[in-house]
């Protein structure tokens, strides 16, 4: 056996969340906000000369905005390159021929901002490991009258004794209405020993479950028997959601 060192994410409860939700909540708030000024920056840019600005060129345009200083400066250079990738990703689908793709949205519901994840590269927070806490670090805007970080005590969400180590990055992630941290870190595993001298790449993915490639063949794996599986048992579920809305209104 030999040890292999993988990136894992491990997904946490915030302990003291009551304490820490509304300095979590601004950023959210502030992630959505420049995600948004970003938005028109672009299409300001696009409708003058029709060009889609990069991260990088974004990140120079936007550095001495409002809402850049909102979060911490890697926090907001991820929003930057967050919007950049969603563009990419439009491109793809436009030039693989779905001309129903759209592009990158505002963040908006209803006039209302929404909650969006943070990250937290290197720089932007501190793991205090035997104490299970991570200093979470604010923007210049959201300092004032404040303190200059979020302090989260954590719990992982895994096996009892499951700690993290060696991490690299935090995401503050809103989900199902309550923030969690998604901890990155390297993780040494035991890895058996490959008997052959070959090596595969292995995509995961919906359309196809796994998509192997090995020199020069490859193979897929399809996973359309699952897809209607998936859309046999939403129809199934929706009809017994429908079912009991009517009980509830006849009763």
């Amino acid at each position: 056996m030999a040890k292999k060192v993988v990136t894992r994410t491990q997904r946490a409860r915030i302990c003291n969340l009551s304490q820490v939700r509304d300095d979590l909540d601004s950023l959210g708030f502030a992630a959505s906000k420049l995600w948004n000024v970003a938005r028109w920056t672009a299409g300001r840019v696009w409708d003058a000369c029709g060009q889609i600005p990069g991260a990088g060129d974004l990140k120079s345009y936007l550095k001495g905005s409002e809402r850049y200083v909102d979060l911490h400066s890697q926090s907001s250079q991820r929003v930057l390159e967050e919007l950049d990738e969603a563009f990419t990703g439009w491109f793809g689908h436009r030039d693989n021929g779905n001309q129903k793709a759209n592009p990158p949205g505002y963040r908006k519901h209803n006039e209302q901002h929404p909650r969006s994840t943070v990250t937290f590269k290197q720089k932007g927070f501190k793991h205090d490991a035997d104490n299970g806490r991570i200093r979470l670090s604010k923007g210049r805007n959201l300092k004032e009258s404040r303190s200059d970080f979020v302090l989260c005590e954590y719990d992982v969400i895994g096996p009892r004794g499951t700690t993290v180590e060696n991490v690299k990055q935090v995401r503050a992630v809103y989900e199902h209405g309550v923030w969690r941290l998604h901890i990155v870190c390297d993780v040494a595993i035991e890895a058996s020993d490959t008997p052959g001298n070959g090596v595969a790449g292995v995509d995961l993915g919906i359309c196809n479950v796994a998509a192997v490639s090995f020199g020069d063949e490859s193979l897929l794996y399809p996973g359309g028997a699952f897809k209607e599986d998936e859309y046999y048992f939403l129809k199934k579920r929706a009809r017994c959601d429908e079912s009991q809305y009517l009980t509830k209104l006849v009763g």
